[in-house]
């Protein structure tokens, strides 16, 4: 109970950071799943966990009033039910083949609660349009907190949610054969890296510029790789 009372409060405070406050990033599923991970006590799983699921995030462009999944409330849920999945006697492979589409199936349904959230927002700003016509700076900031408290008790409830149905999955999938073991980590991989491919081949034809953008990153990035790794 007390970890899916914490992983509820981390999924509300990165799930704000989608939209609301402070849009720093930290809700991207690379850093969020390793946030998850290190609560379950196992950073390292998460962070894999989280560069999978980043790969299937690049297909998406979170901005304006487009629809996307959320990956704020639903990355620390995967990079935790990994963790929970390894610690519970599993390998990583099986932990992951279950922890990823985990956090898909939570970003789905989390960006489904972000349009049920826009929504009402909409509803509340209706009910104030003398106010907000006269400029009235009270009724606006109203508005804005009453927004972000609802976006972040939106972030918690998915989280809540997710944590309490995965981790006891990740777990009794934990204790199981694992037959698709050797197969897991190619598998998601492939999905993965076929969807950002997507999404970049997608990016480069549409953008001016970004291609080279993206080979000096390829670039840079194996570099580092290569740094690391000698």
């Amino acid at each position: 109970m007390v970890d899916v009372l914490v992983l509820g409060l981390l999924g509300a405070l990165l799930g704000l950071d989608v939209v609301s406050f402070p849009q720093a990033q930290i809700s991207r599923p690379i850093v969020a799943a390793t946030l998850g991970g290190a609560f379950m006590g196992n950073a390292g799983v998460g962070m894999v966990c989280g560069v999978l699921l980043e790969l299937f995030a690049h297909e998406t462009l979170p901005f304006g009033a487009s629809r996307y999944p959320e990956w704020g409330s639903s990355s620390p849920i995967a990079g935790a039910a990994a963790a929970a999945g390894v610690a519970a006697g599993g390998g990583a492979p099986m932990a992951l083949l279950f922890a990823v589409p985990c956090g898909l199936l939570i970003a789905m349904f989390g960006g489904w609660t972000m349009v049920k959230l826009r929504e009402l927002n909409a509803r509340l700003a209706r009910h104030r349009l003398e106010a907000l016509a006269r400029g009235s700076a009270r009724t606006v900031a109203g508005l804005q907190v009453a927004g972000a408290t609802a976006d972040l008790a939106r972030a918690g409830s998915v989280s809540l949610i997710g944590a309490i149905c995965a981790l006891p999955v990740a777990r009794l999938i934990a204790s199981r054969p694992a037959p698709l073991a050797p197969y897991a980590m190619p598998l998601l991989a492939s999905l993965g890296g076929a969807v950002a491919a997507g999404a970049a081949w997608k990016m480069f034809h549409s953008t001016a510029g970004t291609r080279w953008f993206g080979l000096a990153g390829l670039a840079l990035g194996t570099a580092l790789v290569v740094w690391l790794t000698r």
